[in-house]
Order: structure tokens, then sequence, then C-alpha cells
């Protein structure tokens, strides 16, 4: 995905345009009569603190091999998945359709209602819990939460939680290091020009 390409969700497909999609096995259908109506953030980095290469992609294939890092050895077995991971760079790769379940969030709840990946779309920002996110990732993550609210009316303005929020005591991400005024900022800019 180019910087300053304008940002849209084909519904019938379920995918973000332009966005490089790379099916991931883990993934499945959402409850019958369930609608789109949280987006989830939440921050992603293997080794952890550790950013670029093909490790977090290769989580969500289920293709990560345990022994290229100890770390590996401990969540090789995971089955997890994102719709969204936004690179540092701001490059977007599309895992899961918007119209499937993504392995995202886990045990979870959001305002009185559990098992969040039944009616949530989960976005990986490439990050950790302490380094700030890149302004790219902002810029892009800005324009997908217009695109998708456009796509899917149920989004309300207020329905955008981290991970931590839909998982207390349980999760960190995405972390201090994130900056939700900018992502706030970002979405005004976005909705007064062009996504």
């Amino acid at each position: 995905m180019e910087p300053g390409l304008p940002v849209k969700v084909d519904v019938g497909r379920g995918l973000l345009a332009p966005a490089r999609f790379v099916p991931s096995p883990n993934q499945d259908s959402r409850p019958p009569g369930a609608t789109i109506d949280l987006l989830v953030v939440h921050g992603i980095s293997l080794p952890p603190g550790e950013f670029g290469g093909p490790w977090v992609e290769r989580l969500f294939l289920n293709e990560l091999p345990a022994s290229a890092h100890p770390y590996f050895a401990t969540i090789a077995g995971l089955r997890v998945s994102a719709h969204l991971f936004i690179r540092r760079d701001g490059q977007v790769v599309q895992f899961v359709p918007f119209h499937a379940r993504a392995w995202h969030a886990g045990a979870s709840s959001w305002r009185h209602r559990v098992a969040c990946n039944d009616f949530s779309v989960g976005i990986e920002l490439e990050g950790d819990d302490v380094a700030p996110y890149e302004a790219a990732q902002y810029r892009r993550l800005a324009a997908v939460v217009v695109a998708l609210r456009r796509a899917y009316p149920t989004l309300a303005p207020d329905a955008i939680a981290g991970h931590s929020d839909v998982a207390p005591g349980r999760k960190t991400d995405p972390g201090a290091g994130f900056d939700w005024s900018a992502l706030a900022a970002g979405v005004t800019a976005t909705v007064g020009g062009a996504a």
C-alpha cells in the first residue's frame, strides 16, 4: 500500500484496497447475525522489541520456525491472526477478510459483551509497549479507521479500543507508546480530506 493512495473497503470481498492479502488459516465464520461493532488495536513485534522481518507474517500463517529464536519456541504453537498488520513504514498486510472472524483478542470483553473476536476487527501495529509508534502508522491507521467506518456503519466513533482494554490484566498492548490523541487527530484530518 503506497502512501497517499485512497484506502477503501470492498465490502463484498471483505478486503482493504490497496493492501497485500495473505490469507491466514487462523480464521472462521462470525456467529450468525454478528455485526462489526468494534476495532481492536494491538501491538506486536517478533522477536519482542525488534522490528522488520518476516516473523509476524509467519506467525499468522502458522509457519513460525521455533528454532529461529529462543522466544519463538514459546509461541510457535499459537494459532492467532489479525485482520490487518500495519508495519512501521505504514505498509499494510491483510490476513483475514473483514466478514470473517480473526483470532486476535482471545478471552475478552467490551461493554459487557464477551468474545470480542465475534464482533470486532483486529488491527496489529508493528511495535511494542514502550517504543513510540511511527507517524506513518498513525496516518495509515487513521485512513483505515475512516474506511472501515464508511464500509460498516455499525462502527460507532467511540468503538475503538486497545487489546489491553478488552483483555485487562492479561494483555498490555498497544502500550504506553501508543498515542491515542494522535490517532484521533489523524482520523479527524482524514475525514476532512481524502482517505
